[in-house]
């Protein structure tokens, strides 16, 4: 028991281990991309709610429409329809505008914990280091050619 205190110190002062560090990172990611997930589900209900409304406004007011309420089939008038959708058409429209805000958000945290914990990505961070080693180099000849 004597060496749990010595532990937890050494914890303290050091911060969070690089495993703890890594799960937090993809744990912002996936709710980042959750997000997004979201958005794009909403996006395509806004499309076929514009698609819907665009077609009912060139139809009469009194025809007979079907409308899916919780998977159950319903027969309308067009003229109870159309106030509905463009309703929901709206709300969907400021849902999806947060969403945009939560995501702008959720990437702002990313890229501060990303630098809070000085997080590199191997292929990304490795091919700027390259680009910039490679332009203080002077080319290569031409002469040196390798076929696989």
């Amino acid at each position: 028991m004597a060496t749990d205190p010595k532990k937890t110190d050494k914890k303290a002062g050091k911060g969070l281990d690089p495993q703890e560090i890594l799960t937090g990172f993809q744990a912002l990611r996936s709710e980042q991309r959750n997000l997004s997930t979201k958005l794009s589900e909403l996006e395509v209900d806004l499309n076929e709610h514009r698609l819907v409304i665009e077609t009912l406004k060139n139809v009469n007011e009194d025809r007979k429409c079907f409308r899916l309420i919780g998977g159950i089939l319903t027969e309308r008038k067009v003229k109870d329809v159309l106030p509905v959708l463009i309703t929901n058409s709206e709300k969907l429209k400021e849902y999806i505008e947060k969403l945009n805000e939560q995501i702008t958000k959720k990437g702002q945290e990313l890229n501060e914990y990303r630098e809070k914990h000085n997080i590199r990505f191997r292929g990304l961070d490795s091919n700027k280091a390259e680009e910039t080693s490679a332009a203080e180099l002077p080319e290569p000849s031409r002469g040196n050619v390798l076929v696989s």
